[in-house]
């Protein structure tokens, strides 16, 4: 793979791990701290919604790092290893990991009694989207687990060709 391709994926991975980092840290406490001066009902729901949603975040930012670790590998021209496995397998990991937290999102949502300042549409929304997660989530875990499956081709034929010649 080309150097300039490697290294505008990695400025893109750092400046994605950056702007989650500044979610979590700034944007998701803030908000969550306005809507709670808004419209106050919301306070027992603000802190649990805000760590599952770091927690979310956080997922994606290691499944960023060991997109970084295989980039590495691509550029040394060592992918076709066993070690990649571990990066392949710790992004399977995170996407399970965010998709449990959807799906329990998504359960909470669906049954707990939210109050809503004014039609309980908001509360629509966010179960909406939460069950939107949970489909994304688990669609991209197991296009991953197929992409496993074909990086454990790729490597057991490198590895039958290093034999032969």
């Amino acid at each position: 793979m080309h150097r300039f391709y490697i290294a505008a994926l990695r400025a893109g991975i750092a400046a994605v791990i950056l702007l989650g980092l500044f979610g979590q840290l700034v944007v998701l406490p803030t908000t969550a701290a306005d809507e709670v001066d808004r419209f106050p009902p919301y306070a027992p729901f603000a802190a649990p919604y805000v760590t599952v949603a770091i927690a979310g975040i956080a997922c994606v930012q290691v499944a960023l790092v060991a997109v970084w670790m295989l980039l590495t590998m691509v550029e040394r021209d060592a992918i076709f290893t066993p070690r990649a496995f571990r990066w392949v397998d710790t992004i399977i990991g995170c996407s399970l990991v965010a998709t449990l937290l959807a799906i329990g999102v998504t359960g909470h949502l669906a049954l707990t009694d939210i109050p809503s300042p004014s039609d309980g549409m908001e509360v629509l929304g966010a179960l909406a989207a939460a069950t939107a997660s949970v489909g994304v989530g688990a669609a991209f875990a197991m296009l991953i687990v197929i992409m496993r499956s074909l990086l454990h081709k790729a490597t057991e034929l490198q590895t039958e060709i290093a034999e032969v010649v």
